[in-house]
Parts: structure tokens; C-alpha cells; sequence
């Protein structure tokens, strides 16, 4: 037993290696200064000028500089070159740490005192992250290009492209983090629990009951065990509701947390189920590997991990079903959207239990997000013969021998880089531009909440998820139902715009940028005007919308810079206000527009 503990002990930093250590630092110092530069919260000093430039930063204190190489590239993308970094202190050269950095440039970066120490051990934890996935994910892009959904999911690496600290995950164990996290997971077992219905509420889409969920994600004779397991405890199984729960979340919160419940038989605790399921990038989303085509689960997971803990509402979990009915039959049947494959995985039944101890605290207060889950549909269950599904923020994938697996999609799939990347765009980008201009919807479209339904290693349609969490609506319409309102964001024509040129030009075609000019693929500049082009096809299709591109103009000569990372330097424990989230962003400067030099194209 002994010698068995040790090993466990052991196996937690068993990724830990000095070589990858160093390899990852220097990775990570040089996303660092690209993004912080880019939020211009580090100013580079020009040194030598030259197709790959010479820049320096230095601490307020001057004591410490930074001089490395980088490119300049559209929307005030710095590719810096990591092996050309390097730091003096006092003059003498010394090795690079992404920690040191941090705590070097506090100053400039605006880091309350206060937050420093949390940012810094969330920085902590993604290196840590990194040096397992540089050490165990080493596939080729060209194996990764052929392999499986969820093959290509557990293998990302980057998080979030944006974000510094990507992977903090601040209350994961070292244990939890190979037992739950996306890239070390081998997948494991929900905890089924059962809630009484004074506290605990189930809803669904119309046509959808709580006894079809049970069977279908249990199967009628567990069902049936776990009604038994409640009557032998005295209780009438028809006043209880049965959900599935994160262990890690039962184990590390709810059976303290939620004590009192336990004793007074509100909350049991029934079992495992016999499914595996394996955590996605979102950490708390989770894939039925047992059988793909049941619903995707979804629960709360209270870690601090990028600027939120990472709860559930019970509250909004009310809502979900009717505002996922909403949103399909608001676009569902829009031809257009038809016409180039896109589809939303709705969001078709949920579970809320309601915090009674902590209410009076108000319904935002984390300690009544703990106890909720969501069921979402699998893209499994709509892909064709000979298609797969891959997320998108593969595209940004580069394996740590530095290999694209964009440029490997493009090599496998026989298309030229000028047709694959207009496939892809056709499919990604004109219609989230028809849910803006015609529908007045705007969804969070990153990399993690896309996923592209594939053919031949070509993108032919696209599934959309976080179709009721993350998604806003610009204009209130007559007779809008009571749950929908909330989604309602009334702004200016300019902020409705960013929500194609912040969302998608600059938190993902800005690195896309880079990568198709680095491996490679095409110049920059030409994958900017297969967007131009993109937008203006968009254009030319629907000329009745001619006035709302005019209003929220996507060819504009420059548009405000929202900054991600300030956020999460200001407030690393909520870095908005979900209830306000367009009023919460940090705005700094303005970035000149990559395709305005591409608008007559169609003239």
C-alpha cells in the first residue's frame, strides 16, 4: 500500500523535466510579451529594424531587459521569435522564467497587489500543464490530422490563444489534474445523485421528458436500481429527480458544502454509473466515450480557472431549454444557414438544485452555482458517413516539434491552402456574419465552442454549442418570451460589429494569421483577403441587409481594442459581470482594420 502511494505520489511529477521546463518557459515568455505588447500594457523599443526587427522591454527599475526578434503583423500581432529572446539582469545574461517575468513587469502590467499571488499560481498550474502535454503529446500533425474526434481534442495544447494563464485551475490536486483534465484524462464515471423537488428543479425542450434523459443516458434498468436505492431509505422516488455530477465536485464541495441537505435526505448520493466520460477543453463539459451519440454532460465544477470559478447557475439552468427552443426556431430553417452547414447543438434539458443556506447571498454568489448540470446534444449523433468532427481550435494546433496541423488538414485533403481556408471560411464566417445582420445574434465563436464537421479533411457545415450561455441578442423583439429577455444587449452599431472584429479577427484570425505565414501555408496578407472576400461574398448575397453593414461596417478603417488578459489582471476570481458582460469589457486604443485595404475587391 505504501509503495503504491509513493508511486502516486511520484506519477504527479513524473512530467516534470528540466529540458521541457526551460522549453516551455521560453515558449510561454515569448506568448507573453506578444500578448501583453498587443494589449499595450509592454511597449517594445525599437532597436534594429530588419524584416525580423530588434526590440527591447525593460522593468520599470530598469534593472532587468528583455531583447528578442519579432514581426509586426496585422492587428498589432507580434511574432516574437522564441529562441531569440534573451534576459539580462544587471547585464549579465541569465535564464529565461515565465514566473520572474510576471513578477518583473507587475508594475506595467497593473496587477493589483491583492491578485498577485493567485495570478501567479494560475500561471503556475499552465506551466505545469504545458510540461505535461510537451512531454506525453507528441503526435505528428499528420497522425493528428487522421485520428478521431476526441484523439484531436485530448491533444490540444494552446487553452485559450488570448489568455497567458490558460490552464490555472486553481483547486485541482495534482491527482485531480490526471484523473480530470482534458490532456491527462483517460476518462471516468459521473456520481448519480438524487434531488428532492423542493430544491431541485428539472426542465426540458418540449418533447423531451425526465424520464426519456434517464433512459437514455442510463439505461431503464439502472434507473430502475437507483428508484430502489431511494426506497430503501424510506423515500418515494417520485419526489426526487435523479442527475448525474463531477466527482471531483461532490468530493470537493458539495458533500460539506451541502451537509445539511445530506442529513436531512434532500440531497442522496446513489452511485456510479457505468459510462465513461471524458472532460473536453472546457474542463467541465464531458464526452459519453461509451457511447458518443448520448448527450454531452455539463456541470458545475467549482475551480477558478480563467478569471471565473467555474460554476453553474441553477437559476439560468431554468431558462436554458426554452431560450435553446427559441434560438432553433429562430434559425433552425434560415436557408442560408442551411446552405452552408451550420448547426447548434441544443442545449435540451438541465438540472438546477437550489444552495437554500446560501441564497439570501443572491443568486451570482458562487456558492449557489455548485449543484447544477446540462444536457447537450453530441455532434456524434448528426455526422454523415465518412465525416468526423474536430474542434476547431485544432487549426491553431502546433505540435511541440512544431508542426501545424492546419497545414497538415490542407496537405491530407488534396485542396489547395486558397481552397481549404475559403471552405473553412464559407462555413465559419458567413454564418456568423447572417446570425448578426440578419438575426441581430451574436454567439462566442472561439476556437473551444466550434466544432467543424469534417470530410475529407475538408470543413463542410460547423456545430455551434454554448448556444444559451454564451450568445446575445441586439434588439428586443415583440412577444420576446420572458426566459429570452435575458440574452437582450442594448449597444451601439460600433460594439455590435466587434462582435465579428474583437471575437473573431483579433481572439482567432490574428493567430491564424501567423501560423499560415509561419509554416508556410500563404502570406499573411493573402489569408486577410480571402477574408475581405469572404465578407464581401457575404455582402453580395444578401444586398437587403446593405444598411445594417453600413451601421455595424465591418471594412472600417480602425475599431477599439478589448482586452482580454486586463481583465483577468484586474479580477482574476470574476473578470466580468455575466449579467452586464458588454459594459464590463476593457477597451484600450484602437487597431487599425487588416482588411479595410481589401474593400473595393468587389467594387
Amino acid at each position: 500500500m505504501n509503495r503504491l502511494s509513493l508511486a502516486n505520489h511520484k506519477e504527479a511529477i513524473d512530467h516534470l523535466k528540466a529540458s521541457t521546463w526551460k522549453q516551455v518557459n521560453r515558449k510561454y515568455v515569448s506568448k507573453a510579451m506578444s500578448e501583453f505588447a498587443h494589449e499595450k500594457l509592454l511597449q517594445p523599443t525599437l532597436i534594429a529594424e530588419d524584416e525580423f526587427s530588434t526590440y527591447q522591454i525593460q522593468s520599470s527599475d530598469q534593472q532587468v531587459s528583455y531583447i528578442f526578434r519579432a514581426k509586426l503583423l496585422q492587428l498589432d500581432h507580434w511574432w516574437i521569435k522564441p529562441e531569440t529572446i534573451v534576459k539580462q539582469v544587471y547585464d549579465k545574461n541569465v535564464e529565461l522564467s515565465l514566473l520572474d517575468f510576471i513578477q518583473e513587469f507587475k508594475d506595467q502590467l497593473e496587477i493589483p497587489s491583492e491578485m498577485l499571488p493567485t495570478y501567479l499560481e494560475e500561471i503556475t498550474n499552465t506551466l505545469y500543464s504545458l510540461n505535461y502535454k510537451y512531454t506525453h503529446h507528441t503526435t505528428s500533425a499528420l497522425t493528428l490530422a487522421d485520428s478521431s474526434f476526441q484523439t484531436i481534442e485530448g491533444n490540444m495544447i494552446e487553452g485559450h490563444p488570448c489568455f497567458v494563464a490558460n490552464s490555472g485551475r486553481i483547486g485541482f490536486t495534482a491527482q485531480d489534474f490526471l484523473h480530470y483534465s482534458p490532456e491527462a484524462s483517460n476518462g471516468f464515471q459521473l456520481l448519480w445523485l438524487a434531488g428532492h423537488r423542493s430544491v431541485a428543479t428539472f426542465t426540458s425542450i418540449a418533447g423531451l421528458s425526465y424520464e426519456d434523459v434517464m433512459h437514455q443516458e442510463m439505461g431503464e434498468t439502472q434507473f430502475q436500481i437507483f428508484q430502489n436505492i431511494l426506497k430503501v431509505h424510506g423515500l418515494d422516488p417520485e419526489d426526487y429527480i435523479i442527475f448525474p455530477m463531477h466527482p471531483w465536485q461532490w468530493q470537493s464541495k458539495l458533500s460539506t458544502i451541502f451537509s445539511s441537505d445530506i442529513t436531512k435526505k434532500k440531497l442522496i448520493l446513489l452511485g456510479e454509473g457505468s459510462d465513461t466520460y471524458q472532460p473536453q477543453q472546457s474542463i467541465r463539459t464531458l464526452y459519453n466515450k461509451s457511447y458518443p451519440e448520448k448527450f454531452y454532460v455539463k456541470t458545475a465544477l467549482s475551480i477558478q480557472n480563467m478569471g471565473f470559478l467555474r460554476g453553474l447557475s441553477p437559476y439560468y439552468m431554468q431558462s436554458t431549454p426554452s431560450i435553446t427552443e427559441w434560438i432553433n426556431q429562430k434559425l433552425q430553417h434560415d436557408e442560408y444557414l442551411q446552405k452552408y452547414g451550420f448547426e447548434m447543438l441544443g442545449e435540451v434539458a438541465t438540472l438546477g438544485y437550489r444552495n437554500t443556506n446560501f441564497e439570501s447571498l443572491g443568486r451570482t454568489n458562487a456558492y449557489n452555482k455548485m449543484l447544477a448540470v446540462l444536457w447537450r446534444e453530441s455532434p456524434e449523433h448528426y455526422l454523415k458517413n465518412g465525416q468526423k468532427a474536430a474542434t476547431m481550435a485544432s487549426l491553431l494546433h502546433v505540435t511541440p516539434e512544431g508542426e501545424s496541423l492546419l497545414k497538415a488538414y490542407i496537405k491530407t485533403s488534396q485542396l489547395s491552402p486558397q481552397e481549404w481556408i475559403n471552405c473553412y471560411l464559407n462555413v465559419y464566417l458567413k454564418p456568423l456574419l447572417h446570425c448578426l445582420y440578419q438575426h441581430e445574434i451574436a454567439f462566442m465563436p472561439h476556437g473551444e465552442n466550434l466544432i467543424l464537421r469534417m470530410e475529407n479533411n475538408i470543413p463542410v457545415g460547423v456545430f455551434m454549442k454554448d448556444i444559451t450561455e454564451e450568445v446575445v441578442l441586439f434588439e428586443e423583439e415583440e412577444g420576446l418570451p420572458e426566459p429570452v429577455q435575458r440574452l437582450v444587449v442594448k449597444t451601439t452599431d460600433e460594439i455590435k460589429a466587434l462582435s465579428i472584429l474583437t471575437d473573431v479577427f483579433d481572439c482567432f484570425f490574428r493567430f491564424i494569421g501567423q501560423i499560415v505565414e509561419e509554416h508556410e501555408i500563404m502570406k499573411e496578407e493573402q489569408f486577410w483577403e480571402l477574408v475581405s472576400n469572404c465578407i464581401l461574398s457575404y455582402q453580395t448575397e444578401n444586398p437587403h441587409l446593405s444598411e445594417k453593414f453600413a451601421k455595424s461596417d465591418l471594412f472600417c478603417e480602425d475599431f477599439i481594442l478589448s482586452c482580454l488578459n486586463r481583465l483577468q489582471l484586474q479580477n482574476n476570481k470574476q473578470m466580468v459581470d455575466l449579467t452586464d458582460p458588454v459594459n464590463s469589457l476593457q477597451f484600450i486604443g484602437r487597431i487599425k482594420n487588416p482588411i479595410r485595404q481589401f474593400q473595393s475587391n468587389y467594387a
